[in-house]
């Protein structure tokens, strides 16, 4: 499937999409105990309330170091710059905590209209993020794209009835069929396919 048209604004994930913050999940779930097949976030919703804040500390600690090493992956910011001089309104819905997420954007120089952290919305994924955007901007939800790296951004875009823009730069194909668009690359995001 194609982006819808017309297009009237794109939404990104941060981490694993727009930025390489080589985060160790594996390393988080054992710190943690968080067994697989369980959101890290999730999880620490799940514990007693008094063992919550460390549990969010111990992601806040990995979570700053990849802010720290991030980088922009190849061709996400002349994409992201293309998109806004398209005059498209850009956003970003991440999981991350709010000041992880300012601290990366701050480094690369990442400039969007919105943003939204998991203090914002329920994460994803809650379509609450995506459908609080589209609130915001005016625009019906399909009109817009939400590309991700990962199978709770294809779920979240599907929930809140826009197009699930899968970014798959190893061509893995491992949520292909959760989505409504596969791209490999960001010269591939505006071209439609």
């Amino acid at each position: 499937m194609k982006s819808p048209q017309p297009l009237e604004g794109i939404i990104f994930d941060l981490d694993g999409t727009l930025v390489d913050s080589r985060l160790d999940f594996t390393t988080i779930r054992a710190e943690l105990a968080c067994p697989e097949g369980v959101g890290v976030l999730e999880f620490i919703d799940g514990l007693p309330a008094d063992r919550q804040h460390q549990a969010h500390q111990v992601v806040k600690h990995h979570e700053r170091q990849g802010a720290e090493r991030a980088r922009w992956m190849p061709g996400a910011r002349q994409c992201l710059q293309q998109v806004r001089d398209q005059g498209l309104p850009t956003a970003i819905l991440t999981r991350n905590a709010r000041e992880i997420a300012q601290l990366t954007m701050a480094r690369l120089g990442i400039e969007v209209d919105v943003m939204l952290a998991r203090e914002d919305c329920a994460p994803k994924p809650s379509p609450q993020g995506l459908l609080m955007i589209a609130a915001q901007w005016g625009c019906d939800p399909q009109r817009l794209v939400y590309v991700g790296d990962f199978i709770y951004d294809l779920q979240a875009a599907r929930r809140a009835g826009m197009a699930a823009c899968y970014y798959d730069p190893t061509d893995s194909g491992r949520f292909v069929g959760d989505a409504d668009w596969h791209i490999r690359h960001f010269d591939e995001l505006l071209a439609g396919d």
